[in-house]
Formats: structure tokens, C-alpha cells, sequence
């Protein structure tokens, strides 16, 4: 498992999304309320709010809350204005690192970025330096024994998935963005459980890593995604079960 889902695995094995659910709540508000005011606050005609509401709801998110950031999006309410920007960079080892990123300040998080990388063995770099390394995909992975693979090859093909891959106890199903909702639904509606499923970017390479930089490389990861204005952090390492077994 590389990159950004062997991230979505290590955080759901700490149990790190269950002990930050406020800021989690906080992250999602944001993207609610800048998609709505990108597309407007109907979720039929904006896939981007379509998205970030399932997002929400999968973390038991009020509906009032959901609703008011739909609101401050669309300026029926009062609300901040955030600024969308994209940061890439470098981490240990030269593992590429893109960042979403939604601030109200720009001078301020950049600066705050920029200390995280230097601080984790890392630089900020310019804009264009990795994003040609990660193609923007609709990934969902299924855990190996939750059901067979032919089934659920089956299942995904049928609905528009581009391929499908085994990997170690898992499946991992790759789709456009336009049909990654149409996938998604397929696998719900016959009730196989998803590990992970978001339109996410997944790296043309890996850099393995080993010993020291293990460690180092999920500090990185972990500083950079608590950060109040980052929204998403995709790297494109890999470390193998054997290295993760010794950080456990």
C-alpha cells in the first residue's frame, strides 16, 4: 500500500480521526461552505457539495451545521471568505508532497507551511515542482476478505471503474473523477464496506522509504495535515509492512 491510502490506514489505526473530530468538523465546514460558493448551494448540480456533504455525514456531522455552511457559502449568512490555494513540496528522501489548502490569509500559512517542511525534513517548493508527478483519480479501497474479487471487479467495472488492483489484504479500485460517485454507489448498493473512498491524487511513482525516514515522513505528514487550513495532504511514499511494523 503507497501514498495517500497507506496515510488514510495508519491514521484510522491510531485512531487520529476519532481524537481531532473537531477539527476534522472544522476542515469539512470550510470545503462546504467555499464549494457552495463555487457552484451554488444546491447539491444536485455540485458535485463538489455533493461530495463534501458525504464527507461530512461520514462523520456525523449536524444537519444544521451542514446547513449553515451552505448558507455562508452562498452568503445568505455571514461568513469568512476562504481563499483556495495549492502548495507542493518536498519530504524526506524527496517525496513529493501536495497540499489543498483553504486560508483567509495567505501570507500567514505560507510562512507557517513553509516552517513545517524545514522543521520535518523538508522545503516548500515552487508551484508546478511536483502536481506532474499525481494524476487526480477517484480511489476506494476494500479490504481482501470482505468479498470476492471477481464479484467486485465485477461490480466496478460495470460502473465505469477504470481498474482494479490487489493489493496486500486489499483491493483498490481506480476511477475517473466524473465516475467516482457512480462507483461508489455501485459497491454501497451491494453492501460491500469501502476502507477509504475519496477523488484523491495518486502518484506515477513511489519513493520507498526506509529506517529514520519513516518516522520522519509521517511527522510530516501528520504536522502538515493539522495545520487549521490545510485540507488535504497526498505524498507519494511507500513504506513496506516490515518498516511499519517497527514504527507500531
Amino acid at each position: 500500500m503507497s501514498g495517500h491510502s497507506k496515510w488514510a490506514s495508519i491514521k484510522h489505526k491510531k485512531g487520529a480521526l476519532d481524537a481531532k473530530r473537531g477539527k476534522i468538523f472544522t476542515k469539512i465546514i470550510k470545503e462546504i461552505a467555499v464549494a457552495a460558493r463555487l457552484g451554488g448551494g444546491d447539491p444536485e448540480g455540485n458535485p463538489r457539495l455533493r461530495t463534501a456533504i458525504a464527507a461530512a455525514k461520514a462523520e456525523n456531522m449536524p444537519k444544521d451545521n451542514i446547513e449553515r455552511a451552505i448558507k455562508k457559502g452562498t452568503g445568505e449568512l455571514e461568513g469568512v471568505n476562504y481563499e483556495e490555494t495549492i502548495y507542493e513540496g518536498y519530504g524526506p528522501a524527496g517525496v513529493a508532497v501536495i497540499l489543498n489548502v483553504l486560508t483567509d490569509n495567505k501570507n500567514r500559512t505560507v510562512a507557517e507551511i513553509r516552517s513545517l517542511f524545514a522543521k520535518n525534513g523538508g522545503n516548500l517548493g515552487e508551484a508546478g515542482c511536483v502536481s506532474w508527478m499525481f494524476q487526480k483519480k477517484g480511489q476506494i479501497l476494500v479490504a481482501a476478505n470482505a468479498v470476492d474479487e471477481e464479484r467486485l471487479m465485477t461490480i466496478a467495472l460495470d460502473a465505469g471503474a477504470e481498474d482494479m488492483k490487489t493489493g496486500e489484504g486489499e483491493f483498490e479500485i481506480i476511477t475517473t473523477p466524473e465516475n467516482f460517485e457512480k462507483v461508489k454507489k455501485a459497491i454501497d448498493e451491494n453492501k460491500i464496506p469501502a476502507a477509504f473512498a475519496e477523488v484523491t491524487m495518486v502518484p506515477q511513482s513511489y519513493i520507498k522509504l526506509t529506517g529514520q525516514k519513516v518516522q520522519q515522513m509521517l511527522h510530516l505528514m501528520e504536522v502538515l495535515e493539522d495545520h487549521d487550513d490545510v485540507q488535504k495532504v497526498y505524498a507519494n511514499f511507500d513504506i513496506p509492512d516490515e518498516e511499519m511494523a517497527k514504527t507500531s
